[in-house]
């Protein structure tokens, strides 16, 4: 679905956060990223992925990775997630899907029978130079740490 590679520099981003902070990517220089994009809080393979990150968040700083969700919910609803699952990570709210839309993971899908747009699990690592070191299509919910933390 995405068009960004390996090597590609990321897009420059500005979001609010489940609190109404804003993000940027400038906020991560210096620092590696995972963005991981997610089609709906709380629903049951975003919240096996997120609580798979939550459970290794510790190895993600031991390795200087810091860890950012995004999906088109609302502010409350990725606060309900955070709470509800104990994310100790932000989660963007990204309702007119900009970000969505920069990393190229909006666009057609199927399931169960029928076709609509949505969000495509796609992750991103971040180099601390807003270089792509990975990019991850093929996301595997319960282990997801463990495709990133290689």
């Amino acid at each position: 679905m995405t068009t960004l590679k390996i090597g590609d520099t990321a897009p420059n981003f500005e979001a609010l956060d489940q609190q109404g902070n804003i993000i940027k990517l400038s906020n991560y220089k210096g620092k590696k990223l995972v963005l991981f994009f997610y089609p709906k809080a709380s629903t049951s393979g975003c919240t096996m992925e997120a609580c798979n990150l939550r459970d290794n968040y510790h190895s993600f700083l031991t390795k200087g990775y810091d860890v950012l969700g995004v999906s088109a919910d609302s502010a409350k609803r990725q606060q309900n997630f955070i709470e509800k699952y104990q994310l100790p990570f932000p989660l963007l709210a990204d309702e007119d899907k900009k970000v969505i839309n920069a990393f190229g993971v909006w666009g057609p899908k199927k399931f169960m029978g029928k076709e609509f747009d949505g969000i495509h699990r796609t992750t991103f690592v971040i180099d601390e130079n807003g270089i792509i070191e990975d990019v991850i299509t093929k996301v595997k919910t319960k282990e997801h740490a463990s495709q990133i933390l290689v």
